[in-house]
């Protein structure tokens, strides 16, 4: 599909910006993975995927990413991506925090299209998954210089399966936008340490829910992509951390917790439906479709004793919610 000139002109500027110009929003912290919204008629919902992006600014996070495997990537249409990053991207022209589109795709032109269309409609950075079932990482490395070539801004790369650190580092030497690394590939604390100890260049963010944050921060993480259904209690955590009050940040780590064991036992429903409780999602439907291979099948129903349990859990954690 052909460019229009104005799109054209769009994205030649955009990839003339130098990757870390002079004001630009800040990629270190609290990172939520967006969840994408459906209306009862089974379509992405726009408006509430829009309406968001204001509920995690209010919960004081320092950015936001859509679309990962939290956020169902892999059963939304082409369409639904370039409309859903243009919805959060208009939303999220002037919020505080950063906005970090997902690009990642089968094949390395899809992804760049992706890249393209991102940073032409005002994207902070981008973060790309690696294609699914692809473990040859001469082809992975071929996908993401593709990506790196096709934008300045920053490039997360989202670690999975059996990419090493070295991996990233080698990687990191021929792609030059590609400075951050969503680290889900091994046990998070050795591989942050490790990034330290070997490329300084490199900032490492965790996923895996924030489960050991506290840890994280305390060995250099430079941020964590969790839930975005109580993402104010890790933003919480991270600013009283580095404000010089660990206990807090523990305590509201805990808290945290009892919500990421809910997601953990009932999966992307219970996320979806804790944001349904606190008036932001109508519904908490999850697509049925395909499954990535990163995701863990072993969840249960999300029945009425498991929405019991949840809201049990809910009403212990909403006195410390900001959103």
């Amino acid at each position: 599909m052909l460019l229009d000139r104005r799109l054209f002109l769009r994205i030649a500027g955009a990839v003339a910006v130098p990757a870390f110009a002079a004001g630009a929003k800040p990629l270190r912290g609290i990172f939520p993975i967006m969840q994408t919204p459906y209306a009862p008629s089974g379509k992405l919902d726009l408006p509430i995927l829009g309406k968001q992006v204001g509920f995690l600014e209010q919960c004081g996070v320092h950015g936001m990413v859509w679309p990962q495997l939290a956020s169902e990537y892999y059963n939304l249409t082409h369409d639904e991506r370039i409309a859903g990053a243009e919805t959060i991207l208009a939303a999220g022209k002037d919020v505080k925090p950063a906005i970090v589109i997902g690009v990642q795709a089968q094949t390395a032109g899809e992804a760049v299209e992706y890249a393209r269309h991102a940073t032409a409609h005002g994207a902070n950075a981008l973060i790309a998954l690696p294609p699914r079932d692809e473990s040859d990482w001469a082809k992975i490395s071929v996908y993401y210089k593709a990506i790196g070539e096709a934008s300045a801004l920053p490039l997360f790369v989202q670690a999975v399966g059996k990419v090493t650190v070295q991996n990233i580092i080698d990687l990191a030497h021929a792609v030059p936008t590609l400075r951050y690394i969503k680290d889900e590939a091994g046990p998070v604390l050795a591989r942050i340490s490790e990034v330290k100890k070997k490329a300084r260049e490199l900032h490492p963010f965790t996923g895996g829910h924030s489960r050991t944050l506290v840890d994280e921060m305390m060995r250099g993480s430079e941020g964590s992509m969790p839930a975005a259904a109580w993402a104010d209690l890790n933003a919480a955590a991270w600013d009283a951390f580095h404000s010089g009050d660990r206990d807090k940040a523990l305590d509201l780590t805990g808290k945290a917790l009892l919500c990421v064991l809910a997601a953990e036992s009932y999966g992307l429903g219970a996320i979806k439906y804790v944001l349904h409780l606190r008036g932001i999602f109508p519904t908490y439907t999850v697509r049925q479709g395909r499954t990535h291979p990163a995701e863990s099948s072993r969840t249960s129903p999300l029945d009425e004793n498991a929405m019991s349990s949840i809201r049990a859990v809910y009403a212990h954690v909403k006195p410390y919610l900001r959103g």
